[in-house]
Parts: C-alpha cells; structure tokens; sequence
C-alpha cells in the first residue's frame, strides 16, 4: 500500500469497460499478495515510523490511514467509472462531509444557495452559516427553483432525490447555470446512491453523500464522503477534515469497503422493489399521493430518467391524520418504525414526527429492503387496510 493516492487508481481499471457488480466487488482492491487477504483488515495506528524528515503516505492517523485509502480509492471508481484526477475524502457521518464542503468553500460575505426541501438537518446548517456572515438562499429542488437565486452565489447546494419528498431537479442544468456565474456546484446524491447518479459526470464539483445509508447498507456503521476532480477545492475539504479533526475509524471504513461488494444486488433489488410497491400504493383504493421517481405519472419522473441509472429505495406517500400514520406503522410486521434509509431491512416513519420537515403529518417516508417483493407489499396493503378500519 505504498501508493496513498485515493483518486479511484485501484485495481478495477481495465481496457475494457466492466458492469457496476464487477466494479463494485473490485473497488479499491490492493494487488494480489500471495497469501493475503483480498482487502486487508483495518489498519489501527496513531502514528507510524518516521525515519528522517516525513516523506511517506502516512505520517501521523488524523490525516492519513491505510484503510482510508482503499476505501477512498472504491469510491471514486463508483462514483466516477474510468475517470483519473477524482479524489475521494471520507468522514466519520454525512454531516460531516457536508460541513467539511461548506465550511471549506465558503466565506464571511460569500453567498450560498441551498435548497429548502432537503435533508432537515440543513436548516440548522444554515443558522450556522449565517452567523458566520455567510448569506444563504433557498429554493426548492423541484423545477429547477435554484436557478432563479443563484446570481452572485459562490456555491449552490443540491440535493436530488430530495430528502424526504423526492424531488428532482436537472443537475446539468444547474450546474451550467452555476459555473456561468462562477460558483461551485455541490450534490448530495445519498439517495440516488453512485450506482444511481453520477453528479460529477453531469457537471457538478463535488459529489457528497451519508454513506450510513445505501452505500453501506446494514444499518450498522456512519459515514460520509466527499467526491471532486478540483485539486484546490479538494484540498480545502481535506484541510478541514485535518482541522476539525473529523476522522473516520479505521473499522467503520473496513465495513464499509467490506459492505461495497454487494451495493449492485442491494440497490437492484431495493429499486425494483420500491418502483412495485409504489405502483401498487397508486393503485390501490386510496389517494395517497405517492411520490417514488420511477413512476411515469410522478412529477419528478422526466428528469430522473435522463439523469438516474436507477431510481432509489425510498417511496412517499401521505395518509390523512397523524392518528391513521401511526396505526399503519404499529401495524406493519416486516417493516421496522425507524429512521434512516436505504438498509436491507425495510424501515418508514411518520416523518413529521422530528418537526424539521415540511411536510404534512400523516406523511410516510418508506424505505424497501431486500425482503422478498411480494411480501413486502402485502404487508404493507395489509397495514394500509387494517390502519383504515
């Protein structure tokens, strides 16, 4: 592991292209050492020997760590595929990547535009940047809505899906829109996953994600990363990342990179699944204003199937009252009353339970697992009926 590079140079690069499971087993992969383990386990250590004047790849754990590396390395190759010059920076949680991009870009008089559906931490986030003299605007993903608040602004913020409504908006097109006017271009693609969306081939800077979801998978580890191919900008993120200490355990890394091999037969069988249960919720006796981007009807859905590969985990819908919310909840058996997204266990909430989205009180946010498809949704329907009565 001499090479402490993290631009995606692992040992998928082939001359001819691979599918997203070969690349996915093969992200970040050392070369074969006879009689080692195909990924090795995690490397713990605060400091290593430094003979002489530091030259070395890792000097000193805050800043470097082997284990890192690898995992670094898989997640370029999934979110940039045959690209060189992408460099990828991992974090303890997805907040932290989104603060590390912020906080790193953004100055006392600079102006950010971040959307005003996303994930409800922002709001809090927000507070913080303008009390750093940081003016922030806000818009909603759907639309486009960004577009019409970007004039000065040093860095616009996307999140598409939105998180929890599931909003789409054109990427490329803000992006453009945004580089015209000299401002950085950020996407948290979280629910899109790199098997889904790839932001930086669409025009954006930086790629964001909470790997504690679908990347990883299990519900068991945080994590967050940070993706770009602008080695000043890039830097920056890694000088807060060594600044405000926030660093990533060298296990939760190697479970992470461990958990990367079966991201494609997760997200396939969560997207298919998804896109049927949310069918079959729009077809069913009730309007509950479903929302999932791979439906035809969904007002997201044209944009999506320009820019998404696969359409996500995650299905919307809106019951009348708090009251019947929380009945169909208690009365699901395969589907766990949880937040979070994007594990192999199905889990929803009554999103309006943490008062930090905008939406109405009997809104659910659905996130589909692996469990067999015609199971999943006849509990569902099951819950839906027996809630009703």
């Amino acid at each position: 592991m001499s090479d402490s590079g993290s631009s995606g140079s692992g040992t998928t690069r082939r001359d001819t292209p691979v599918g997203d499971g070969t690349r996915a087993v093969r992200a970040g992969l050392p070369e074969p050492v006879p009689y080692e383990p195909a990924l090795p386990g995690p490397v713990f250590a605060a400091h290593y020997h430094l003979p002489g004047e530091p030259s070395g790849p890792y000097t000193y754990g805050r800043d470097e760590n082997p284990t890192w590396t690898l995992l670094e390395r898989a997640i370029s190759e999934l979110e940039a595929p045959g690209e060189e010059g992408v460099e990828t920076l991992v974090f303890p949680s997805g907040m932290a990547a989104i603060s590390a991009v912020l906080f790193s870009q953004l100055r006392a008089g600079d102006t950010a535009v971040l959307p005003d559906d996303g994930y409800q931490a922002l709001p809090l986030v927000r507070a913080q940047l303008t009390a750093y003299g940081i003016e922030v605007r806000t818009a909603p993903t759907g639309g486009d809505a960004q577009l019409d608040v970007l004039d000065g602004a040093k860095l616009l913020w996307i999140e598409t899906p939105s998180n929890p409504g599931l909003d789409v908006c054109d990427i490329r097109r803000l992006a453009d829109a945004a580089h015209t006017r000299g401002a950085r271009v950020a996407v948290d693609n979280t629910l899109a996953t790199p098997l889904g969306q790839h932001p930086l081939a669409l025009g954006a800077d930086f790629s964001v994600a909470s790997g504690t979801k679908q990347l990883t998978g299990h519900g068991d580890l945080l994590l967050g990363y940070v993706t770009g191919r602008d080695p000043e900008a890039m830097a920056a993120v890694r000088r807060w990342r060594k600044i405000a200490g926030a660093i990533t355990g060298p296990m939760e890394a190697w479970l992470a990179h461990r958990s990367l091999a079966t991201l494609p037969l997760r997200v396939d069988r969560q997207s298919v699944t998804a896109l049927a249960l949310a069918e079959a919720l729009r077809d069913g006796p009730e309007d509950l204003a479903v929302r999932h981007p791979g439906l035809p009807t969904d007002p997201s859905h044209e944009v999506a199937s320009r820019q998404m590969r696969r359409y996500g985990c995650v299905v919307s819908f809106t019951l009348p009252t708090r009251e019947r919310a929380e009945r169909f909840l208690d009365a699901l058996q395969l589907v766990d009353d949880a937040t979070s997204f994007g594990g192999v266990r199905s889990t929803a909430e009554r999103r309006g339970r943490w008062g930090g989205d905008a939406v109405p009180e009997g809104f659910i946010r659905l996130s589909v697992g692996v469990e067999d498809p015609e199971d999943l949704i006849a509990d569902v329907l099951r819950a839906l009926e027996e809630s009703a009565g």
